[in-house]
């Protein structure tokens, strides 16, 4: 299973889960596959396919409990339930309620030994947002910035290129591909100029890139805006936004979408995660700025941080920071978090910090 698991993380599959399968026979591995992108053939009839007819009387490992639906591919659970093995080990259930319980209720009643949750939580972190997105019916928010030692996000005259490492950014690069969607706040797409793609050889996918920009003052030359026939994108504004602004984005390529606002102002966020989960988009990355931030935490809407701290000190009292507002009085008032897991990235420190309880919640056996 763990063989499964390691073939489950070379996926790239939003808003579809990551799967492996290991078949074995005789005490030896006879086929192995994973799901490689969503609309690709799933991990069992790649591994079973490798396998053949080796597969009749082994033992057959996934990641997630077979499907049992039509969707963009045919159903899994027939397929295993044809070649005949003579057990099936799932490590979890699906949360997908047109799957769970029915993918191994096919496979019993096809006769065949079934047993569930072998490193089941281990298989529920690695697709926590699609358990995320199942539970709580919205995307996995994770809030991403790089910081210095002194907690700025840029220099006093807003230079931050660059503060993190040739490793950090690379791995930034691929949290995007594997992201539903990318988020920036009109402040970082007006001072940086980002194109939130995932740029490394061989990216499997792009996300949807989203923008808030409550005026829609982002200009038509951005470098969003430029590539916008080749990624999409998504502008979020308020009730008052120009007309014709709006209309110029459209007509370049944009998809625009207004919102309204929430009551302590700026843009209704929960509204924008109904507007996101509708698209299937299971996962967003916010990558600022910090007023942006302090808005997705101060909705409640931040489940997690990835914060890439390099060695530096930017000093200055006007150097931004990754959370604007007003902040707390107290220190008793603060939002706590939870480190998950702390790990160098070159000469970076990576943390991963929870704000809500995201771990994927437990399945029960069957």
């Amino acid at each position: 299973m763990r063989r499964a698991l390691a073939l489950a993380r070379r996926g790239c599959t939003t808003p579809n889960p990551m799967v492996g399968c290991v078949i074995v026979r005789d005490g030896e591995v006879v086929g192995e596959g994973f799901h490689r992108l969503a609309g690709t053939p799933h991990a069992e009839p790649v591994a079973l396919g490798q396998a053949g007819d080796a597969a009749r009387g082994g033992t057959v490992y996934v990641t997630l409990e077979p499907c049992s639906h039509f969707g963009r591919t045919p159903p899994c659970a027939p397929v295993v339930a044809a070649a005949r093995p003579a057990r099936v080990v799932v490590a979890t259930l699906d949360p997908n309620p047109v799957v769970s319980g029915r993918g191994i209720a096919a496979l019993r009643d096809a006769g065949i030994t079934v047993e569930v949750g072998l490193l089941g939580e281990e298989s529920r972190r690695l697709n926590e947002a699609y358990f995320h997105f199942r539970a709580r019916h919205r995307p996995l928010v994770t809030l991403k910035w790089a910081a210095t030692l002194d907690g700025k996000i840029a220099t006093r005259t807003g230079d931050s290129r660059w503060i993190s490492g040739e490793k950090s950014r690379a791995l930034v690069h691929r949290l995007r591909a594997r992201s539903g969607a990318v988020l920036v706040g009109i402040g970082t797409a007006l001072a940086d100029d980002p194109l939130l793609t995932a740029r490394y050889r061989g990216a499997p996918r792009q996300p949807l890139r989203v923008v808030l920009d409550s005026r829609l003052r982002l200009p038509v030359a951005s470098a969003l805006m430029a590539s916008v026939s080749r990624t999409p994108m998504l502008v979020c504004c308020g009730p008052a936004a120009p007309d014709d602004n709006a209309r110029l984005l459209s007509e370049r390529g944009a998809e625009v979408l207004r919102l309204p606002e929430a009551r302590a102002g700026g843009l209704d966020l929960t509204a924008l995660m109904e507007a996101l989960a509708a698209r299937q988009v299971d996962s967003l990355l916010v990558e600022g700025g910090g007023a942006t931030h302090a808005a997705f935490l101060a909705a409640g809407l931040a489940d997690r941080a990835l914060v890439f701290v390099a060695p530096k000190v930017a000093g200055g009292v006007d150097a931004p920071t990754a959370i604007e507002g007003t902040g707390y009085a107290l220190m008793r008032e603060a939002l706590a978090g939870s480190v998950r897991s702390v790990r160098r990235v070159g000469g970076d420190v990576l943390l991963d910090v929870a704000f809500t309880s995201c771990d994927a919640e437990a399945v029960t056996p069957l």
